[in-house]
């Protein structure tokens, strides 16, 4: 059984990763947030340790790592927000654990350099939570496209639409400098995945963006893609929105639809499964995904011209 100690339990995607340590067969033993909304710890691990302050949570960790109780901290999860994810990484290597982070990973590449280096010299790890690459339909298209021998690249439409109340920008999530924006925010897991599947990025335009969306054009070894990525309710296509869905996902390849909404539940449990096994994704695999979404937040708009997602109006 490994120790956990968990950064960010008061956030949204906090429970998947308790049920993923419970279901590993894992032990919960220290969580942090500054928020104490947190009582979803008493449906897994109610003997947990529980701090409102860093400091107080750093000080009970590095008891932990010195004592002789067998307590001592495995694996630090992080479910932070965006742009300390970097700093709490940085933590739990320095503290003797090895970290498995959330997406996105850090919110630009030359981070990723850094903690190669502390890495390096703590002899430990970080994994992250790259869940597409687990999914049974992902990797299944994966399979096929690197099986077929073509001169043509497939041509990729990828539409995610998951619409936000108000609190979204008011919350840190809307602002740019802690989230990283849309594209980083909400659709760092389908760029990894489009490069998972389709090879090297060869090309990168932005035809949109604005707090509330984002939409371009990427071209990558094997594919040529136009996405489109929204957090506002009215991009949801009408008759989904009539019907009162408010969100919509589809990806589309050579005009056909990949099914791949259900599997959703488990895939942390799975991430996990990979990670204790030894098999995890670490810092470099995440490195496309990143570069990809830091030059989208910082990309001249293009004109409408060429290859352009159809939710987009010229």
């Amino acid at each position: 059984m490994k120790n956990f100690a968990l950064i960010g339990a008061a956030g949204y995607i906090a429970p998947r990763h308790m049920q993923a340590i419970k279901a590993t067969g894992n032990d919960l033993v220290a969580a942090l947030d500054i928020n104490d909304s947190v009582g979803i710890i008493d449906s897994h691990f109610p003997e947990a340790e529980f701090f409102t302050e860093f400091e107080r949570f750093d000080r009970h960790v590095d008891k932990l790592h010195r004592s002789k109780n067998g307590k001592k901290i495995d694996y630090v999860s992080i479910c932070s927000p965006n742009y300390l994810h970097d700093s709490h990484m940085r933590f739990a290597l320095r503290a003797g654990a090895d970290a498995i982070c959330e997406k996105p990973l850090v919110l630009n590449p030359w981070n990723i350099d850094g903690l190669l280096e502390i890495e390096k010299d703590t002899g430990r790890k970080v994994n992250t939570i790259l869940q597409l690459r687990v999914h049974p339909a992902i990797m299944a298209l994966r399979e096929k496209v690197q099986s077929q021998k073509s001169d043509t690249k497939h041509e990729v439409d990828l539409t995610y639409i998951t619409s936000r109340g108000h609190w979204y920008l008011q919350s840190w999530k809307g602002d740019l400098k802690k989230s990283g924006g849309i594209a980083t925010n909400i659709g760092v897991h389908f760029f990894d995945m489009l490069h998972f599947i389709f090879g090297a990025l060869q090309n990168n335009v932005v035809h949109h963006s604005s707090d509330t969306k984002a939409a371009g054009y990427l071209e990558y070894e094997h594919a040529r893609v136009r996405w489109f990525l929204s957090v506002d309710v009215a991009d949801v296509p009408a008759a989904q929105r009539d019907a009162g869905q408010r969100t919509y996902r589809s990806i589309t390849v050579d005009g056909d639809e990949i099914e791949f909404s259900g599997g959703f539940t488990d895939l942390h449990t799975r991430s996990y499964e990979e990670i204790l096994a030894g098999r995890g994704y670490g810092l470099e695999e995440n490195r496309t995904a990143i570069a990809t979404v830091a030059a989208i937040r910082n990309a001249t708009i293009a004109p409408l011209t060429g290859d352009y997602h159809p939710f987009l109006k010229p």
